[in-house]
């Protein structure tokens, strides 16, 4: 779809209520995932939970893999009373918040060491919750205005969306170390109020009655998984399963090693708010750069260039966390070159992959081949990243990241092969439009 120049021009576009919504409402669908990923793992080691439990933990997150499986009911479905009273979108938007700040809230009401299954529980009703409201606000999103605001809408999206994630991510570290983890997620949850306020206050856009509501299970099962995994494989044919393997693969390096990040950190010596200015704070501002670099190079050189350096950079930088094992001393200027390395890569490698796995989709499915597709990029990572904290405790932390590293050839090869196909030159007019 060809999105046109909003006929406001410039920053025109952003003053629109309801763009300017969209800043409050990514802010509410960034804020919950490192709460329940990276932030939580930092808790948990914290306090002493066993390593290999805290790994475990990464399957919660796959709750955000999985949640095309019931996008439809949020779709279709009205909820009694609530829709009457906000409509379907903005109804369905605050039960999801609502669940997250009622996760939230326990969590912080429960001891990991006395009770880790709890926390497990609570960890999975916010991160369902949370990706049940990414499926409403992605609705909204699309609805609320039109063709020629949704690139100002996804950019205005993108910087709550990231202002959020900075705020679970080095602020709950930051509060955590003057404070406690348990007033933390009380703060967290409070600050998730944001994105009430804006549901209550933004307006529910026009939208007709899904027919996909009305679908049964067998139809459904043919639109959402049959009808786009069949047309990948009548585009690419042989090449369909390699393709879908290097899309499966690309990102197994970086879920398992951002899985153990921060009881890695920990373990080495940082404080809590060191990790917060230098991994977190920071490390923003290097991922930041690195998006940015990937626009510019995909736009100027194509993808197929970017894309193998990417899986290649990748693995490579996970090399650096060996270093950093290694050093033993905590040392703030090697913990930043290591993490400008890492999120440069991840910003670069996050910009190429999305052109490429936008691609692959067909308009015929755009929306759930799309979906599928992202999915299975991250349900390999996530379900691997599960065992590794035992597996770090097997080997240590340095063999750790160099097994890490090892886990990305596969990607790297198939990179490579995969950018040489006869077909994938069609992806190169990204680069040339």
């Amino acid at each position: 779809m060809n999105v046109r120049v909003d006929r406001y021009g410039g920053l025109g576009a952003f003053l629109h209520p309801r763009v300017l919504a969209m800043l409050f409402l990514g802010f509410s669908a960034g804020l919950p995932y490192l709460l329940i990923f990276s932030t939580l793992s930092a808790w948990l080691a914290d306090v002493g939970v066993f390593r290999g439990s805290i790994g475990l933990f990464a399957w919660v997150s796959l709750t955000f893999s999985l949640k095309f499986l019931w996008a439809p009911l949020v779709d279709g479905f009205r909820l009694p009373l609530l829709d009457r009273i906000l409509g379907r979108r903005r109804s369905w938007m605050l039960l999801a918040q609502l669940g997250i700040i009622s996760g939230l809230i326990l969590l912080s009401a429960t001891n990991p060491l006395e009770n880790l299954m709890a926390v497990a529980v609570f960890s999975l009703l916010v991160s369902f919750s949370s990706a049940t409201q990414d499926i409403a606000i992605d609705a909204w999103r699309i609805e609320a205005v039109e063709v020629d605001r949704q690139a100002a809408m996804a950019a205005s999206y993108q910087y709550g969306y990231r202002i959020g994630m900075l705020l679970a991510g080095a602020g709950a570290l930051f509060l955590a170390d003057a404070l406690d983890w348990r007033l933390t997620y009380i703060v967290m949850a409070c600050c998730m109020g944001v994105g009430v306020v804006a549901v209550l206050l933004i307006g529910e856009p026009a939208h007709h009655d899904s027919a996909r509501a009305k679908q049964s299970v067998a139809d459904w099962g043919r639109t959402f998984v049959v009808g786009p995994l069949r047309d990948v494989f009548q585009r690419y044919g042989r090449y369909a399963l390699t393709i879908l393997a290097f899309v499966a693969l690309f990102r197994v390096s970086e879920y398992l090693m951002s899985n153990m990040a921060n009881p890695f950190y920990l373990a080495m010596g940082y404080t809590l708010s060191e990790i917060a200015a230098v991994a977190k704070l920071y490390g923003a501002v290097a991922g930041f750069v690195g998006v940015l670099v990937g626009g510019l190079v995909v736009g100027r050189f194509g993808l197929r260039g970017p894309l193998i350096a990417s899986a290649v950079l990748l693995p490579l930088t996970n090399l650096a966390f060996a270093v950093l094992a290694w050093a033993g001393e905590p040392n703030l200027w090697l913990l930043a070159a290591v993490n400008t390395a890492d999120n440069f890569s991840a910003g670069l490698a996050g910009t190429a992959f999305i052109a490429y796995l936008s691609s692959l989709t067909s308009p015929k499915y755009t929306a759930t081949q799309y979906a599928l597709l992202t999915s299975l990029m991250a349900l390999p990572g996530k379900l691997m990243a599960g065992a590794s904290g035992y597996l770090s405790l097997a080997v240590g932390w340095a063999n750790f990241y160099v097994l890490v590293c090892l886990a990305g050839v596969p990607a790297i090869l198939l990179a490579i092969y995969v950018t040489r196909l006869k077909f994938f030159q069609s992806s190169e007019s990204i680069g040339s439009n």
